[in-house]
């Protein structure tokens, strides 16, 4: 039927959270607290599955 593709990983996840650690940086720069904490937890969430991603990966 489907031909079987291996997984393959690529480092959105890396970027996005890079994206959203600047945004949080800048958002404290301003003095949007709220803003800046949520910004870092989607940060530290991106990263988190990169990193779980990668290791899936590299086991496959």
């Amino acid at each position: 039927m489907f031909p079987l593709v291996p997984l393959q990983f690529s480092g959105e996840f890396l970027q996005y959270a890079i994206v959203f650690f600047v945004l949080a940086i800048l958002a404290a720069l301003v003095g949007a607290r709220g803003i800046a904490g949520i910004t870092m937890e989607i940060a530290r969430l991106f990263v988190l599955l990169f990193i779980v991603l990668a290791v899936i990966s590299l086991l496959l």
